[in-house]
């Protein structure tokens, strides 16, 4: 009875692997950008709707929801439905908003993007959370390869926002812009970064957000944060880092980057929250060779590989998206 009484009273323990945060500790953070965004869009958009598969709660559209309730589907654990419905949606007129994960978004549901919304360039705006390596659970969760996927769909849209003000000022853009969208969702406590540098979203247009003569970091999502974070650290080791943000995956500004890319003749390193394969890199890779602008180049990103589970600060220092990482993979490289 003791023995039973000592482990009934040993707290119960949790995975931080169940924590799909990206805020270090005691970093500026919105809570719920995108839902908020988004109930402030539709007060004088009735033709905003939200739907989603039996997320609402986990990608931030439930604040929709609470706002708007005749305007909110949910249409259960069915992601090929809700791409479906959400074009048929598009043909009535509305704008859908359809949120879920992007291992479900993709993965699942991508012949129904493909053919029911794309080929029709219907103007239905998917909004996908846990992109790339932000959830501990496991490839079953980790959608490390959806940009690769959804880089192959015809005129479809895609951004990958870096921080809370990415989000707020993507959403009213993506709503005005005619034809699909895919958007990489941060979603609960999303780290605020980018007005502290005069930034504006603006889609299809890479900013620059630092500049530096030794290294050029093009990035996209949060690892645009890391290496705002890198450019800090390097600069004590008299190593100046630029850093150019690519919230637009697809269409890709290439005007800018090559422009950057041109300039100095810095070591290039794109960094991105996905497989090395498919997706910033290998465009930027590309635009390059056909370009015919050559330059010392490298990549930072996930491996072609099934990643493992575990909490989120070890899995980024393992697969070198991690700050620190980063910073000795580049001062190496340098």
């Amino acid at each position: 009875m003791n023995t039973l009484t000592t482990i009934e009273k040993k707290p119960r323990l949790t995975t931080s692997a169940m924590i799909a945060s990206i805020a270090s500790e005691g970093q500026r953070v919105t809570a719920a950008p995108f839902g908020k965004a988004l109930v402030e869009l539709a007060r004088n958009r009735p033709e905003i709707v939200g739907m989603t598969a039996d997320l609402a709660k986990y990608t931030d559209l439930h604040l929709f929801a609470k706002e708007y309730p005749e305007r909110f589907f949910q249409m259960g654990m069915a992601e090929q439905l809700l791409m479906a419905a959400a074009g048929g949606m598009a043909k009535e007129g509305f704008i859908p908003f359809a949120t879920t994960y992007a291992v479900f978004g993709t993965r699942r549901a991508y012949d129904f993007v493909h053919q029911v919304i794309a080929e029709e360039n219907l103007n239905v705006k998917i909004c996908c959370a846990l992109p790339g390596l932000t959830t501990g659970y496991g490839p079953s969760h980790q959608a490390t390869e959806d940009l690769a996927m959804m880089r192959c769909i015809p005129g479809l849209t895609i951004i990958d926002p870096c921080d809370a003000l990415d989000i707020e000022q993507a959403v009213p853009q993506m709503a005005d812009h005619q034809g699909p969208v895919y958007m990489r969702l941060p979603r609960g406590n999303v780290p605020l970064v980018l007005d502290e540098y005069d930034y504006k979203f603006e889609l299809g247009k890479a900013k620059l957000i630092r500049d530096g003569n030794a290294v050029l970091v093009i990035a996209s999502g949060f690892m645009t944060m890391r290496a705002l974070e890198v450019a800090d650290q390097l600069k004590a080791d008299g190593i100046e880092v630029a850093v150019l943000h690519v919230p637009t995956i697809k269409p890709l500004d290439e005007a800018t980057i090559l422009a950057e890319v041109r300039r100095m003749g810095r070591l290039v390193v794109v960094a991105e929250n996905h497989s090395v394969i498919g997706g910033l890199g290998e465009a930027v890779a590309g635009l390059l060779m056909r370009s015919g602008v050559s330059t010392a180049f490298r990549q930072i990103g996930l491996p072609d590989a099934f990643l493992d589970a575990g909490a989120l600060p070890t899995l980024h220092d393992r697969y070198g998206i991690s700050t620190q990482t980063m910073s000795r993979q580049i001062k190496n490289w340098v």
